[in-house]
């Protein structure tokens, strides 16, 4: 079946399979960040468990083991089965293994129903990924690639802001907030269609589809590598800002999730314009800013325990995200050929949640060694250093088609 095309951006809103594959993107958000201003309240709710510290920070990030694990094998099965079917029955998956820890009784049963739904967030998406690639191409792709990232961060507005008022009375209600995803399957149910038949749809495609870029394998690698890097310094606010706002002194919960609701305010404004912003800069162009702001937000944070520095620097950072994240599914799915986009999704999830699990690992023992505030300057200056390659990258593009 060939793809279905809309070309024109300012009709993707209207497409009733853009409006469901929103939908279905603001489960990533939901998976991890949700939980994050229950996090103190966790830890002194299991308190007799002698990791309580180390379980309830990894709770968090505890999904992204699966993912990486299971995303490339998901991918797999969405370009060999198809998408619809994965999609819905990740969905369902979702709400069963995300409301769990409602009634669960203890931490460690609790991180694995966090791994349980780790491999339905790889489900979802790895097929909604690659159905963006079957559905839409040209400028109606890039909008939609800044739809999806706005669409996820206001459905994380929504959902961290609700979860913050649920942790301050009770730390088990945010787990909840998961089963919200039931709403959302009548929609995708009516809207999504499978993009190919059985057995023969990956030869059609590949016959009739877009061939991919030659050196598609290793560009997408290094892709990926940055995409990894990316998210396990971005993963340091919600893993680590609740604890950030205890050793200051102010009420956690309330504190972070009105930190990570204006991180995901203006990351949701910001990936608006992002389809217009890529025809402007080009996707190097893009990534310079959006980094650039990153390490802006980082390098604003510790501001001598202010809260209007705090929120000023949740706020940029949110804007950076935003830009630079459409970029990496952009990219991938104009290096894949159309019959690896499912796989080429697969490999991206992978690096995006392994850099969520990773995070911890890495900035716990930085806020041990440098303190939050040195561990946030550190990782401004990384971020900072990537904007001046891409700055560059977007440099030399210019001068070698003299412009």
């Amino acid at each position: 079946m060939q793809p279905l095309v809309l070309d024109k951006e300012a009709a993707v809103w209207r497409d009733p399979r853009a409006v469901a594959l929103l939908l279905a993107a603001t489960l990533t958000v939901m998976a991890n960040a949700t939980i994050s201003p229950a996090l103190p309240g966790l830890e002194s709710r299991f308190a007799e468990d002698p990791h309580a510290e180390m379980l309830t920070r990894l709770l968090v990030p505890a999904p992204s083991l699966t993912v990486a694990l299971c995303a490339p094998l998901a991918g797999l099965a969405a370009d060999r089965f198809g998408r619809r079917g994965l999609l819905l029955a990740g969905m369902i998956l979702f709400v069963i293994t995300g409301s769990a820890g409602l009634f669960l009784p203890d931490l460690t049963t609790i991180f694995a129903s966090r791994l349980a739904l780790g491999v339905a967030v790889a489900m979802v998406m790895t097929s909604q990924t690659a159905l963006i690639g079957d559905y839409f191409t040209g400028t109606a792709r890039n909008a939609l690639m800044g739809l999806q990232t706005s669409a996820r961060n206001f459905g994380g507005l929504v959902f961290i802001t609700l979860a913050g008022w649920l942790a301050a009375t009770s730390p088990r209600l945010p787990f909840a907030v998961y089963a919200m995803a039931a709403l959302f399957l009548p929609i995708v149910w009516a809207a999504i269609k499978e993009t190919r038949g059985e057995a023969q749809s990956v030869n059609a495609a590949a016959a009739m589809g877009h061939p991919g870029h030659p050196a598609w394998i290793p560009l997408t690698t290094g892709l990926v590598l940055l995409q990894l890097a990316t998210n396990m310094t971005f993963f340091v606010v919600p893993t680590q800002l609740p604890f950030f706002f205890v050793s200051l002194g102010y009420e956690a919960a309330s504190m972070t999730g009105a930190a990570l609701a204006t991180v995901m305010l203006t990351g949701g404004c910001a990936a608006l314009a992002y389809g217009r912003m890529k025809q402007r800069l080009g996707h190097a162009g893009s990534l310079a800013l959006g980094y650039a702001l990153l390490a802006l937000g980082f390098a604003l944070l510790p501001a001598g325990g202010e809260q209007v520095g705090i929120f000023a620097g949740a706020a940029v950072i949110g804007a950076g995200y935003a830009i630079v994240t459409p970029n990496f599914i952009a990219i991938a799915l104009a290096l894949a050929p159309s019959h690896r986009r499912g796989l080429a999704g697969g490999i991206l999830t992978t690096a995006i949640f392994l850099g969520q699990f990773c995070s911890p690992f890495l900035s716990i023992p930085a806020i041990d060694a440098l303190g939050f505030g040195g561990t946030f300057h550190a990782v401004a200056l990384l971020l900072g250093s990537t904007a001046l390659a891409a700055g560059l990258a977007r440099t030399g593009m210019l001068m070698r088609h003299g412009k």
